[in-house]
């Protein structure tokens, strides 16, 4: 799971990747390229960007909803596992490709692209929180404990 600084970095980056041919990319490290269901191709019409780190070579992301998955296997199809995992996602909803939106529609996604981003940024600051509240907590404890 992406911290609140590449979360940040991400939601301004994938602002340009309502472009298929820039989300695939993306893939240029993908472990799956031939003879199989989740090609570079494949993974980036279904809305995903490639973001790996040292330990997770395989997670992707949406540029739309933020859903991270990883842990691909080569019989994996993008779409199904994008819209089993986040079925409301926009994207998957909008039903053409972007360059035939229009102005409005286009503004209307991007509206809530923002909100999406909002939301999930307020609950992992939220979590942050809740984990400083914990220690916070226990210090507490601990300290009265030893009196």
């Amino acid at each position: 799971m992406a911290n609140i600084e590449e979360m940040m970095g991400r939601f301004f980056l994938f602002g340009k990747m309502y472009s298929v041919e820039l989300r695939e990319k993306s893939f240029d490290n993908w472990p799956f390229r031939e003879d199989c269901n989740c090609t570079p191709e494949m993974m980036a019409k279904a809305g995903f960007v490639h973001c790996p780190s040292e330990n997770e070579p395989d997670v992707v992301s949406c540029f739309f909803c933020l859903i991270e998955l990883e842990g691909w296997e080569p019989a994996d199809d993008p779409w199904f596992e994008h819209t089993k995992r986040s079925p409301s996602c926009e994207f998957l909803l909008m039903g053409k490709d972007f360059s035939d939106l229009t102005v409005a529609e286009f503004y209307r996604l991007e509206l809530a692209r923002v909100k999406i981003y909002v939301r999930k940024l307020i609950h992992r600051k939220m979590e942050c929180l809740r984990d400083a509240i914990d220690v916070t907590l226990k210090d507490i404890n601990s300290q009265q404990n030893s009196i």
